[in-house]
């Protein structure tokens, strides 16, 4: 029997599990369980491990995207520069366990993204700029295309919501937001930026799934823009860990 975990804290509702759990019926997979870890400490993950030699693999989410990786033995490209891990191997064959990072939300957004951009998503507008925003930024400077942060409170390297002009949305026609504003149970929150210069040149994507339309998708589709939500990418970026874990990548 092999087992896989998340850790976080808390971890009152978790996708990881059923999605795992659905997965290992499906599948007809008999000889793997995924357990919650609700740790207040990342270094806890190292007791985990200790007390379980099956320990495989981790996903991991708030608090310790980062808090996580000083106990890691070595981290893939997209995790050390973005500077968080969501996804964790280990080893436990040699003397030392060895414990290999990951950031697998780069290959989920970018897989759900990809087919969606036309010829005219050619500069994007990044809401927010938490550990969230730091693969979407990734994937975007893997596909050369240029993008623009955009903040509540002034910070280096990104633009105010009121710098979001109608010159600006007509130059920047792939919207993402990172931030948590729609997500349940701030359903009328949204990013504030004029909806009405939206056309439908403009994709907005949403990382937030539930709801499963926010309002900022719903105020981007009443404009005529392509939307898409998170829901997608955290299929993909679930699977991936499964690849990493069976070292099917």
């Amino acid at each position: 029997m092999r087992t896989f975990g998340l850790i976080g804290f808390p971890l009152s509702a978790s996708f990881s599990k059923q999605f795992f759990a659905d997965k290992f019926a499906t599948e007809g997979i008999t000889d793997c369980k995924y357990e919650l870890h609700p740790i207040p400490q990342a270094k806890e993950i190292l007791d985990l491990i200790e007390a379980d030699p099956r320990l495989c693999g981790l996903n991991v989410t708030i608090p310790h995207k980062v808090s996580v990786m000083p106990y890691l033995t070595e981290l893939d490209d997209a995790a050390e520069k973005i500077g968080a891990v969501n996804c964790i191997a280990i080893d436990q064959t040699g003397e030392q366990p060895k414990l290999r990072g990951y950031n697998t939300d780069v290959y989920g957004f970018e897989e759900s993204l990809k087919p969606l951009l036309k010829p005219h998503h050619q500069k994007a507008l990044i809401f927010g700029d938490g550990g969230a925003a730091q693969a979407v930024k990734y994937v975007f400077n893997q596909l050369g295309i240029p993008f623009i942060s955009v903040v509540r409170n002034a910070q280096p390297n990104a633009v105010l919501y009121s710098s979001v002009t109608k010159e600006v949305l007509e130059e920047y026609t792939i919207l993402v937001n990172t931030t948590p504003l729609g997500m349940f149970p701030n359903l009328e929150s949204f990013p504030p930026i004029p909806y009405q210069h939206l056309t439908d040149q403009h994709l907005a994507y949403d990382l937030v799934y539930n709801p499963e339309e926010t309002q900022f998708l719903a105020k981007a589709k009443a404009q005529g823009a392509s939307v898409k939500n998170g829901l997608e990418m955290l299929h993909l970026q679930a699977e991936r860990s499964w690849d990493i874990w069976n070292k099917q990548i």
